[in-house]
């Protein structure tokens, strides 16, 4: 990490990385912009509540939080846009029918989500408001692996979760938010001995019954199997049974081109506001998730509509760690500096509207060609500007 006079976690983007981060931003918006996707650019600071709402406690610990000079209230700096999204889709647009919003733009952590990983995200993602079935999230996840395919990201594997599975239990069992908090802990970390411990307390009836589907849940994770599964283990409440109904028709819907499918049942990510379908997408020999996704119908109840959505997004900064080039801007051509010259004017200009670069060398700037980043040059050939190697 680059942190001599930067606080940990945060670092500078240099020009090579810049340019590879803008090229992957461009083409995702591109993506989402042909599916119908519309950008949107939320501020950075928004009053805590807004933030917060519909987010749980993890997105309140993440935020940075300062008073606001003007209104005396707590401000924070996003931690996450999906919020944001969500009040600008219920509090602004204030649609019926169906909107898809899509955005890009950096947010912060107060601490890192993972070892390597920075406290300064660079966030994108679409969003989909309006729809409850399973084709809208078939549309989001298509899109997610649409987009990585096009950043050229192989061998995915991708992760299916469905957080109604440990809501039913926890609510068939009355189990309080406190030991919630625990076990949802315990699940996520795959923590099987601090599992087995906090199940332990249900002893007599329906209570013992949930506490061994609770610990049956890590156990939990594969193929289509897995489905067949759990449909044996665990209680025949209404709310797992169609929770797993639509698990099985997005295996059967989705067409995966060299990606693996999994399912994992004590998959929480996002638990706090995720309701329904969440996903992972995952590469070789990189541990962190590099797109993450899932249904979300209550995130807009505190701005007055809590309507259906579902939506995914990924981290550039994480994305750049694979399959990384050599650490090279892009090559310019290098012009002459001339006073009063229409003809290398016009020739510049036609080239930099082809989207060629063009530097024009300074009077005193030496004759070094790797000071201009430039391996072409512009020299005049019977009154013609051609371009040569240099």
């Amino acid at each position: 990490m680059r942190n001599w006079v930067l606080p940990e976690y945060i670092e500078d983007i240099l020009p090579a990385e810049a340019q590879r981060i803008e090229s992957m931003r461009r083409q995702i918006l591109d993506l989402l912009l042909v599916h119908g996707y519309q950008l949107v650019t939320p501020p950075m600071l928004e009053f805590v509540e807004s933030l917060t709402s519909g987010s749980g406690s993890d997105m309140n610990l993440r935020m940075f939080k300062m008073i606001d000079q003007l209104s005396g209230r707590m401000i924070g700096l996003r931690p996450d846009i999906t919020p944001q999204t969500a009040r600008i889709d219920a509090h602004l647009l204030n649609c019926n029918g169906i909107t898809r919003l899509c955005y890009a733009g950096s947010v912060l952590h107060t601490i890192p989500t993972g070892i390597t990983s920075t406290r300064e995200p660079f966030q994108i993602g679409g969003e989909l408001y309006g729809h409850i079935g399973i084709e809208s999230d078939l549309e989001i996840q298509r899109l997610m692996l649409q987009a990585l395919a096009m950043l050229k990201v192989d061998n995915i594997h991708l992760d299916l979760g469905h957080v109604a599975i440990f809501r039913s239990l926890v609510k068939a069992a009355k189990i309080p938010t406190n030991l919630e908090i625990e076990l949802f802990n315990a699940l996520q970390a795959k923590d099987i001995p601090s599992l087995q411990t906090l199940c332990s307390e249900f002893s007599k009836g329906i209570k013992k019954k949930i506490g061994q589907a609770l610990m049956l849940l890590p156990k939990l994770y594969g193929d289509k199997k897995i489905l067949t599964q759990a449909r044996n283990v665990l209680p025949n409440y209404p709310e797992i049974r169609k929770a797993l109904d639509e698990l099985e028709a997005i295996a059967k819907e989705i067409k995966l081109k060299n990606c693996s499918l999994a399912f994992d049942l004590s998959d929480l990510r996002g638990y706090h506001y995720h309701t329904g379908i969440v996903f992972s997408a995952y590469t070789k020999d990189h541990t962190n998730a590099i797109a993450l996704g899932g249904r979300f119908d209550e995130i807009g109840k505190a701005f007055g509509r809590a309507r259906p959505a579902t939506g995914f997004s990924m981290d550039l900064r994480e994305l750049l760690k694979l399959n990384q080039p050599p650490n090279l801007c892009p090559k310019g051509i290098l012009a002459p500096y001339r006073k009063n010259d229409k003809l290398l004017e016009k020739k510049i200009a036609q080239l930099r509207k082809k989207g060629k670069i063009v530097i024009i060398k300074l009077p005193g700037q030496g004759k070094n060609k790797d000071t201009y980043n430039c391996d072409k040059k512009l020299v005049l050939k019977n009154k013609i500007w051609e371009i040569t190697t240099i």
